[in-house]
């Protein structure tokens, strides 16, 4: 993806910025950032984004360049790429986010098949 070599004025463009994580944290519910984000981005742009946190996803988990590779239809350059840009704190958010995510569905459906259990 080319960056425009047509610079908006920065402070400007802080705030424009401002108002889109504003939007994005607004969302409500996964459909709602679903439905965002699909008409957002281009096809190509949102397939970009969602490989990246896949990648991020399963290198974290252990999974081997070779599986991730051949799941996700990516070069081992671009795993290297991503598994780099891990360290930084963004990305290290996200896949707290993820893993907390899995945490509380894991726990969710123990605690249903107890209390169905019991019942």
């Amino acid at each position: 993806m080319r960056i425009s070599e047509n610079k908006v004025n920065p402070a400007l463009q802080r705030q424009v910025q401002e108002m889109l994580f504003q939007a994005i944290s607004d969302l409500k519910n996964p459909s709602e950032a679903r439905q965002f984000f699909s008409d957002f981005f281009t096809e190509a742009e949102y397939e970009v984004f969602t490989k990246r946190m896949a990648i991020a996803y399963w290198l974290k988990k252990g999974r081997t360049y070779a599986n991730i590779k051949k799941n996700l239809k990516v070069s081992s350059a671009t795993i290297a790429n991503i598994q780099e840009m891990m360290t930084r704190p963004g990305f290290e958010l996200l896949l707290k986010k993820v893993e907390a995510e899995e945490w509380a569905t894991l726990w969710a459906n123990r605690i249903k098949k107890f209390v169905g259990s019991t019942n």
